[in-house]
């Protein structure tokens, strides 16, 4: 799921540590969701805060969780994302979290699908959810 939500990154430069988003999974503030079929996983979500100096993509502070969301190509566009992001929301906010941050490839259509879900845009490339209701 990590190599479907961070496809854009790669593809400009191999070499990006996108494995900060999944190492040492299970530490304070980590929090995720997983669609299944029975031949296996097809979507997750998940959240994790990071320090300034290991900032993800989306990073805003050391308090506010980023997100991460992947669904595999074969099944987009089924309701699989919107399932997820849905549900990482909810955890969120029971977990206390004031707002969530995400990076997203500025001008890129998943800007307004995270729209819908009250993200805004901070800086090119990054959005903020409030989490408060």
């Amino acid at each position: 799921m990590l190599r479907h939500a961070y496809y854009w990154h790669v593809g400009e430069d191999p070499d990006l540590p996108v494995a900060r988003y999944v190492t040492g999974w299970g530490r304070a503030g980590d929090a995720g969701l997983i669609a299944a079929e029975p031949a296996g996983p097809v979507g997750a979500a998940w959240y994790r805060l990071f320090s300034e100096e290991d900032a993800g993509f989306g990073f805003v502070d050391e308090r506010t969780p980023e997100l991460t969301i992947a669904v595999v190509p074969s099944r987009r566009g089924r309701g699989l994302g919107h399932g997820l992001l849905a549900g990482l929301l909810d955890t969120a906010r029971e977990h206390g979290f004031e707002r969530i941050s995400l990076g997203v490839e500025a001008g890129s259509p998943q800007e307004a699908f995270y729209a819908r879900f009250g993200f805004e845009t901070v800086r090119p490339g990054v959005m903020v959810a409030a989490l408060d209701g």
